[in-house]
């Protein structure tokens, strides 16, 4: 998608500090961070929100989760503990309309969140 902020750091037309890259997908650390470490991870391919994944893209979307628990694990969270998250919709606090998953750690992290 032409206009869509994440396509183009996948693109690598906008830069970005890339942690992890393979054929399916992107991780970066996020610019307004919300814990010391906060990686987005996000699919090349264009999928705007959660509700738009299909059974095609259950894959995909296992993959992302597995590239989001080994960032953390290269950053060493991996026993102190991180989060995956996504959000779905303005609702739920979705700013950028393609899906992706906030990595975060290095903190404790509330319960509920928001």
């Amino acid at each position: 998608m032409s206009d869509c902020l994440f396509c183009k750091i996948a693109a690598k037309e906008i830069p970005a500090n890339i942690v992890h890259e393979d054929e399916l997908c992107v991780a970066f650390d996020d610019i307004n961070p919300q814990a010391p470490m906060h990686v987005l991870v996000i699919p090349k391919k264009h999928i705007s929100r959660v509700s738009e994944i299909k059974q095609e893209d259950q894959e995909l979307a296992g993959h992302l989760m597995m590239v989001g628990s080994s960032v953390a694990a290269s950053r060493g969270f991996s026993e102190s503990g991180f989060r995956i998250v996504a959000n779905c919709n303005a609702d739920a606090g979705q700013v950028v309309f393609h899906i992706h998953f906030h990595v975060l750690a290095g903190r404790q992290l509330g319960w509920p969140p928001g």
